[in-house]
């Protein structure tokens, strides 16, 4: 839960340092007291403005909810005031996004640079609270039905506005203002006329509290859906922070591509970030406002089975709609900025291997970078999962620059997927060994936090499938299992006249199959394209190469003998992999595709994950870790 205080209580605390311990713990940062950085830092340096404020304001009985984390992602509003609309008598809330600049700069649409801050841009301080205020009613489905009762406010309490301000281009709205100390009046008369200064009602505004930190937030919109709406209803996603800021990125990057200006370099956009991160949220927002601009933009996966994904549940029976969905290897002939844009999604499955064109020889990295004015790539580099892929954020910026282009990259830090929960990830990494920091038990890694992310493990996979299907049931949602590659995959045989499925996957009396091979239609089984969307999915197992870039709610992850604990460290063997390809890789090589495509099927999960593994030494090393 956020912390939450009257004003006045605020106020009061801060002088004794115990708020700042209490949100340090919250937020799961160690307390030092000497720390004048990062995020105590700043609770130390705008916490006192905040509450001084309201309490000189008659706003002191009014709750603010500190640190609090928006449904279904990783951020965290500053705080909430909640109180009690003057007017209406009804719950009213304000977002405030507290800000320590004391100058900043436009630097493109919604953008801005701060004086002494990161090097890549930020979203301007209104853009950054109306997108939360946004989020919070797309997930809090009873505010949604009364939009009135929330309010966005940026408070840039350091800075005063001078005759070079150019943060006031732009576009303000009830759900994003922006304010500097030399207008700390406008700011007061907007609290007052949502907030009641009246004391009286400081009941009321606990209640209001209360009723925004109990409400159920309802489930994340799925990729699929929300991207077919993007081009049938022209609904996007809400994008967050540094998810806005790449695609405000690239449409700036766009219009400056159509500029007369001299000297000018094309912009090579790099974005890279975790499973969940939002890369694929980016890229089907891009593609739907670049459709609508009448802009030439395609999208470029390496994953057959996301890209046809995309076609069936984006495009649907529009079939020239589905040609805007592409595979790496078809651009060898295209001339160059032949697109506007060209978005290459899941780009750490980019291949290595040479082209040919006019007697020349390319890297496929080159080919998508000359082929679009505005080339993007979207990129997690712990999913490389087979050999030969090399689209690492290394070999694109060498490769860029080598070109003589800009380069610009961005990172996105926050965890979309897995319920919003960071820390799963983080946890992902340290049991696989992919980090320098040791595994650790989940349930001390999430102690005292807010982190509701559900992670188990099973001691059969008889137990791993009822597990699913129990949290499905009971907590609603899609369930599926994945395994690494270490059965064989045969093709489905005729029987009684129809094709059927073969139980590859076998586990002591436990026998399931594969989910459908490519090109096979076979009755009551979704195609291997669509086994991570469609419901009769689940009695399938699905492998890396269906799993890889889709999500269900409810993750099952099956380790086979291809990566075993002995003697507390992990070994990758060859010997047990069935994947063609990735077992010719020399060992060191091998090891890590291998660990990258347990973490890939680990990740899928929205709401929880159940592992398991064929090994009783590594299914007794997961068990210890996933408590």
């Amino acid at each position: 839960m956020p912390v939450s205080k009257t004003a006045y209580e605020l106020r009061e605390e801060l002088q004794h340092e115990r708020i700042v311990i209490e949100l340090a713990k919250h937020v799961g940062v160690t307390y030092k007291a000497s720390e004048q950085h990062g995020e105590i830092g700043s609770w130390r340096r705008s916490l006192p403005v905040l509450a001084e404020m309201l309490c000189a304001a008659g706003l002191g009985h009014v709750q603010v909810l500190l640190e609090y984390r928006l449904p279904y992602s990783p951020k965290r509003v500053d705080a909430i005031l909640c109180g009690v609309h003057p007017e209406t008598k009804s719950p009213s809330y304000v977002l405030v996004e507290l800000k320590q600049w004391s100058d900043a700069k436009t630097v493109g649409t919604g953008l801005v640079k701060a004086r002494g801050g990161r090097r890549q841009p930020d979203l301007h301080p209104a853009e950054q609270v109306r997108r939360y205020c946004r989020q919070l009613l797309d997930f809090v489905p009873a505010f949604a039905r009364v939009p009135g009762q929330v309010k966005g406010i940026a408070y840039m309490h350091n800075a005063v506005r001078d005759a070079e301000w150019t943060l006031d281009e732009f576009e303000y709205d009830d759900f994003g203002q922006l304010y500097t100390s030399d207008l700390q009046g406008d700011l007061l008369s907007d609290l007052w006329s949502v907030l009641d200064a009246d004391p009286a009602t400081a009941g009321a505004a606990m209640a209001a509290a209360h009723e925004l930190i109990s409400a159920p937030p309802a489930p994340a919109r799925n990729l699929l859906k929300t991207a077919a709406d993007a081009f049938v209803a022209r609904d996007d996603f809400v994008l967050l922070d540094e998810q806005q800021v790449a695609y405000k990125t690239v449409l700036d990057a766009v219009a400056e591509a159509e500029s007369d200006g001299e000297n000018k370099r094309k912009k090579v956009v790099v974005v890279n970030g975790g499973p969940g991160s939002g890369k694929s949220a980016i890229a089907v927002t891009l593609l739907a406002a670049l459709a609508r601009q009448k802009r030439k933009a395609l999208h470029a996966t390496g994953s057959r089975a996301f890209t046809e994904t995309l076609r069936d549940k984006v495009a649907g029976d529009e079939e020239r709609s589905g040609e805007i969905f592409k595979y790496f290897n078809e651009f060898r002939r295209e001339p160059a900025d032949a697109l506007d844009v060209l978005i290459c999604d899941e780009a750490h499955r980019v291949r290595g291997m040479p082209a040919h064109l006019h007697g020349k020889v390319r890297s496929q990295i080159d080919e998508l970078i000359e082929v679009a004015k505005v080339p993007l790539f979207l990129l997690d580099e712990h999913q490389v999962v087979r050999p030969g892929e090399i689209g690492t954020k290394t070999d694109i910026i060498s490769i860029a620059e080598g070109k003589g282009c800009e380069v610009v990259e961005i990172s996105l830090d926050g965890q979309y997927r897995c319920g919003g929960s960071a820390k799963f990830d983080e946890w992902v990494v340290r049991m696989l060994g992919l980090g320098s920091e040791p595994p650790v038990v989940w349930s001390e890694l999430v102690e005292g936090s807010e982190d509701e992310y559900v992670v188990d493990s099973a001691g059969s996979p008889h137990e791993l499938e009822s597990w699913l299907l129990r949290q499905a049931k009971t907590f609603s949602g899609t369930a599926r299992m994945a395994a690494g590659f270490c059965w064989e995959w045969h093709d489905p045989v005729t029987v009684d006249g129809e094709l059927r499925l073969l139980d590859d996957v076998q586990i002591g009396g436990w026998r399931r199959p594969w989910n459908a091979r490519q090109g096979f239609e076979v009755p009551g089984v979704p195609s291997a394209s669509l086994w991570a969307s469609e419901p009769e999915g689940f009695g399938q197992v699905g492998c890396i190469y269906t799993a890889q870039g889709f999500e269900y709610d409810w993750a099952g992850a099956i380790f086979g003998d291809d990566l075993v604990i002995r003697n507390g460290e992990w070994v990758a063997r060859r010997d047990f992999s069935f994947d063609g390809s990735v077992n010719k890789a020399e060992p060191v090589r091998f090891d890590r595709l291998v660990r990258n495509t347990y973490k890939v099927l680990m990740t899928r999960g929205m709401q929880g994950v159940c592992v398991y593994s064929t090994d009783d030494e590594t299914n007794d090393f997961i068990r210890k870790f996933a408590r």
